[in-house]
């Protein structure tokens, strides 16, 4: 892909292609990395969690033997199924 720096505002910026940022697994939005190593430009995505814990280490805490009460939500009220 080619493109060209061009000025927004006070600071300069780069259009990337939406196939190139679906190859690296980046959306719009996301948080990256830039760096600058030997004369090129390198752009990573960062892992970024949706707050402090990501729900799989929070898991991973749980004692083995936690079972969890059961829960009575009533009736169905609708066309619920359960």
């Amino acid at each position: 892909m080619v493109t060209r720096v061009q000025k927004w505002g006070n600071s300069q910026g780069l259009r990337v292609s939406k196939e190139i940022l679906e190859k690296v697994n980046i959306a719009i939005g996301d948080t990256v990395d830039v760096s600058a190593k030997e004369g090129a430009i390198f752009i990573k995505p960062l892992k970024q969690l949706r707050g402090r814990y990501s729900l799989k280490d929070l898991v991973a805490q749980m004692p083995k033997d936690y079972n969890h009460a059961k829960e009575d939500w009533g009736n169905p009220m609708g066309k619920e199924v359960w």
